[in-house]
């Protein structure tokens, strides 16, 4: 009977032990299944997440555009990529799609830039050059006043600068009607960049002279000139006008030869005016330049500066200007005074040399 009674206790075990190991494994299933429910999304969260998804697609340039303002009874200059389209910033791109007017240096270009950056021109395009802008430019306004956005845009960089634009600001302002900027490339402050030039002080003198006398006349005006000087040059005439540099500011003075900015074919030649020089011989530039000159060294200043005349000379001539010509003595001192600047740029003082005068006089 003991025997029997052990026997179903360890039946009893056996099975009690079997049923735990079976709840157990139940148990572990069903935990895992909660945890891999716990992870998955519902519905409302996956909507929510795509949402999510979706508003910040909507912080890139497509919302950049459309969050941009344009205004209204405003004239805008912009800019216009000077060679790599993605240079067009979200904010040309909404002014071409929404501006009333569009008044731009080539139709045809405009077309194409819009073409490139997958933009619908929207407003009327009329064209706007150096031949017909100040005959145009009223007839603009005049729609601006009405509460049109007219745009203006040159084929490439920012209108005025060597380009259309300038008649219209000038109008604008006369008639006091808001004029604002829309700011980007531009092919003068990116070879001041690239050319290791100072850039704190700087002159832009746009295109030379084409032909060579005025072109050395005009370089010599610039022979003391202290600040980074910036120059657009053409492919026909680079090498008339490196000769005129070497020329006129001799061989040393450091500079910059900057071509194709931004486009695939950018180069930038660095080194002195001769080395540029040999450069253009060897191997002549091709496309649009600008060419990065440094200012004059306080010695090249100084020795390219004119010779000031002292108070005494500027009374002895006024003087003689004053018996040749049959001029009162005033007027022969504010003439010669005006054709004799000192070395600074500024003028002697009228009433100093008419004193002097008297003074010769007595």
């Amino acid at each position: 009977m003991e025997r029997m009674n052990e026997t179903l206790d360890l039946k009893l075990n056996e099975l009690s032990a079997n049923t735990a190991e079976v709840t157990g494994t139940a148990g572990m299933v069903n935990t895992a299944e909660m945890a891999e429910m716990a992870e998955s999304p519902t519905a409302a969260e996956r909507s929510g997440a795509e949402q999510s998804g979706a508003e910040q697609s909507g912080t890139g340039l497509d919302a950049l555009v459309r969050g941009t303002d344009v205004p209204q009874g405003t004239v805008v200059m912009a800019a216009t990529p000077i060679g790599n389209t993605a240079d067009a910033s979200a904010r040309l791109i909404a002014l071409l799609e929404r501006a009333d007017i569009v008044a731009a240096e080539d139709t045809r270009r405009l077309y194409a830039l819009a073409n490139r950056l997958g933009v619908h021109v929207n407003g009327r395009v009329v064209a706007y050059h150096d031949h017909n802008e100040r005959d145009k430019s009223d007839g603009l306004l005049d729609q601006v006043e009405t509460g049109a956005t007219v745009l203006v845009v040159s084929d490439a960089g920012m209108p005025t600068i060597n380009d259309p634009g300038l008649a219209i600001v000038r109008r604008a302002i006369e008639r006091g009607l808001p004029v604002t900027c829309a700011p980007g490339p531009s092919a003068v402050l990116d070879a001041l960049c690239l050319s290791g030039l100072p850039t704190d002080r700087f002159c832009y003198e746009g295109f030379l002279p084409r032909k060579h006398s005025e072109r050395v006349q005009y370089l010599r005006t610039l022979r003391s000139e202290r600040r980074t000087i910036v120059f657009y040059e053409t492919l026909h005439r680079i090498d008339d006008s490196m000769a005129d540099l070497l020329d006129v500011f001799g061989p040393n003075r450091k500079m910059a030869l900057c071509r194709e900015l931004t486009k695939d074919f950018e180069q930038i030649r660095r080194g002195t005016i001769a080395q540029i020089r040999q450069s253009v011989i060897n191997e002549p530039p091709r496309g649009e330049m600008v060419l990065v000159v440094a200012g004059a060294s306080e010695e090249e200043a100084d020795a390219a500066a004119p010779a000031s005349l002292s108070v005494e000379d500027l009374a002895v001539l006024s003087i003689d200007r004053a018996q040749e010509d049959n001029l009162r003595i005033k007027d022969a001192i504010s003439q010669v005074v005006a054709e004799h600047p000192l070395a600074d740029g500024s003028l002697a003082n009228r009433k100093q040399v008419y004193n002097a005068v008297l003074a010769m006089k007595q």
